[in-house]
């Protein structure tokens, strides 16, 4: 069966307001549906990992030519809503059931419980079958 990687958008999708200001129970109710959804997806076997990312002002640059010391850098910018948040990698039958599983990410419940319609790029892994080795 083919694996897919879901990365999900840091970019809020409809909501501007940062999840650290939205109210208690709406940030509970946004974790316990994402929980339900890894739940199910362990439980049939398509789950392969989830792993959500710390904050991006945490993240950090790395450049190096493996001879000199790495610079390391703050990054990504803030301004930048490209910016990766977590990702789920499953093994489905088909492009059509990774595309479902997708469309129930980017509808993660926001303030109030409305869709949060986030972002989720959809690529297939590639393998060794892939490269004929």
């Amino acid at each position: 069966m083919p694996k897919f990687l879901l990365m999900v958008n840091h970019d809020g999708g409809e909501f501007e307001q940062p999840m650290d200001e939205w109210a208690p129970g709406d940030i509970t109710a946004h974790f316990d549906y994402y929980a339900a959804l890894t739940e199910e997806l362990v439980a049939s076997g398509e789950m392969v990992q989830f792993t959500g990312l710390a904050d991006p002002r945490l993240a950090r640059i790395v450049r190096s030519d493996g001879a000199a010391a790495p610079v390391v850098t703050d990054g990504p910018f803030p301004e930048s809503k490209e910016v990766l948040a977590g990702f789920n990698v499953v093994d489905v039958e088909s492009e059509a059931r990774a595309l479902e599983i997708a469309a129930r990410i980017s509808a993660v419940p926001g303030p109030g419980g409305v869709p949060t319609r986030q972002p989720v790029e959809v690529r297939q892994v590639m393998d060794a079958v892939a490269f004929d080795l």
